[in-house]
């Protein structure tokens, strides 16, 4: 018999957090519950769970803090992280840290059901990844251990950044539509139902990461076509 996928839904609100307990257990997961940001973090990183849904607003610590606990005991473990603080800065922390993907409140159960669905389903054919990408100015990609070097600096990626990256460079011909990246990286068949700015953000987190200079060089904008990962020739 298959396991359940296991999610861990950190809110402090209870009748939100016993909402999203019934809701995800009638769809068929395996779910546990925390109230605090300490009792999340604790059970995050003991539980061998597939997934978290994260508030960022939480008593004990932050959801910022619990996120960054996450990541640094474990990259492959998916967040997706629930705010009512919708601004650039607080969204852009949260993807920063190593979230998956963000659930501005209010929100339906059928947006955040599609977008965990979504980050969960793992992309095909992991394993004829490359294990090593060399790009412009001497920067030097480990796509396993999500690191790269560039001379002396040390570059780390979050799984969602490597993903975006492989996926540009796979398909580096061209200019890949932010559509076909929420489709592609994301999972995120039914796009036109998803309204979020995280292609973007991700974006630019890339760019900061990979780009030697101020202005784009390496991954560019192609205004009305999308973007596109200038490799070496």
């Amino acid at each position: 018999m298959n396991r359940k996928t296991r999610i861990l839904v950190v809110e402090d609100e209870p009748a939100i957090r016993a909402g999203l307990v019934d809701v995800l257990v009638f769809h068929g997961y395996d779910v546990e519950s925390a109230a605090d940001g300490v009792d999340g973090r604790d059970k995050a990183l003991g539980g061998h769970f597939d997934l978290v849904v994260l508030d960022i607003m939480l008593p004990g610590l932050s959801g910022f803090d619990v996120c960054n606990a996450i990541r640094r005991a474990n990259k492959d473990l998916a967040i997706i992280m629930l705010t009512a603080r919708v601004s650039d800065d607080d969204i852009v922390k949260g993807l920063e840290l190593g979230a998956d993907d963000y659930v501005a409140k209010p929100f339906s159960i059928a947006q955040l059901l599609l977008r965990i669905k979504a980050v969960l389903r793992r992309s095909k054919g992991m394993d004829d990844r490359p294990r090593h990408l060399a790009l412009d100015d001497g920067l030097e990609v480990d796509v396993a251990n999500l690191t790269g070097q560039r001379g002396r600096e040390a570059i780390a990626f979050t799984r969602r950044e490597m993903d975006l990256l492989l996926y540009l460079h796979q398909h580096s011909d061209r200019a890949v539509p932010r559509e076909e990246l929420l489709a592609r990286v994301w999972g995120y068949a039914n796009h036109r139902d998803i309204e979020t700015r995280t292609v973007d953000i991700h974006v630019a987190k890339l760019r900061r990461k990979i780009e030697s200079g101020p202005e784009p060089t390496r991954l560019v904008t192609v205004r009305g076509a999308g973007y596109r990962l200038i490799v070496p020739g």
